[in-house]
């Protein structure tokens, strides 16, 4: 298996793995998709849409295109999930960061797509692949225990094809994520979907809305989930059972 080819984007690092390697002007098209995305949707970058939108200097429905269409895509979530995802910060502001970083995963699987090649693509701990590796196993993910970063709680082997496996914690970030649940009950939650948008999406949406939410999506989404309670307890599809460390 050749070097993953890694560089930072989003305040994170992303790697991207493939079986012959990740070519030079691969990698120059993996980075701009990431900067595309960054220059348009951070909040932290004060010339972005997203900055001016969040200062009231531009309304959203003067934003471009692109801008709107990934509004539309996550008050869309909001309402699919009941409320549990949104794109409002309880202050009001617009903020887009739930939805963007996925979206700039799966423009990343569509260049190695075009490369011919099966793939790893990993942004800060949220996975896309594609086929398996270049010997023929699969594409394993290691789901970190929330309670000690240095060990594994559990692990997903890709059964082929297209998966994405996304992770919304608090034990790396704090609480970043806006509780919308009567309690909060989880503290980590894993989503196993067929592409990287739902999966994080939806991860985000159990963390926010507990256990009410985790009930909802199972009913709607054909999902893998593994959720992680403070209080030690775990809920976990029979995929996750199946791998947990030590099983």
């Amino acid at each position: 298996m050749a070097e993953p080819f890694v560089f930072q984007a989003m305040g994170t690092a992303v790697s991207v793995t493939a079986a012959d390697g990740v070519r030079p002007e691969l990698g120059i098209r993996l980075r701009q998709a990431f900067e595309h995305i960054e220059d348009r949707f951070s909040l932290y970058r004060p010339g972005s849409e997203a900055a001016r939108v969040a200062r009231r200097e531009l309304p959203v429905t003067r934003a471009s295109a692109e801008f709107r269409e990934v509004y539309d895509a996550a008050v869309e979530w909001r309402t699919r999930t009941e409320g549990a995802f949104t794109p409002h910060r309880p202050d009001g502001v617009l903020d887009l960061s739930g939805i963007v970083k996925a979206l700039a995963i799966a423009e990343s699987a569509t260049i190695m797509d075009a490369a011919g090649a099966d793939w790893c693509v990993n942004a800060g701990g949220d996975v896309l692949v594609s086929g398996a590796q270049a010997d023929g196993r699969p594409w394993v993910v290691g789901i970190v225990d929330p309670d000690d970063r240095t060990a594994l709680l559990s692990q997903y082997a890709s059964p082929g094809g297209r998966r994405a496996v996304a992770t919304s914690g608090v034990a790396e970030r704090g609480e970043h994520v806006w509780r919308t649940g009567a309690d909060p009950t989880f503290s980590q939650v894993t989503v196993v979907a067929d592409d990287i948008v739902t999966a994080d999406v939806l991860a985000t949406a159990v963390l926010a809305g507990g256990p009410a939410t985790l009930d909802l999506v199972q009913e709607r989404w054909p999902i893998e989930v593994l959720a992680c309670a403070f209080d030690g307890r775990c809920w976990a599809t029979p995929v996750f059972r199946a791998t947990e460390a030590g099983a």
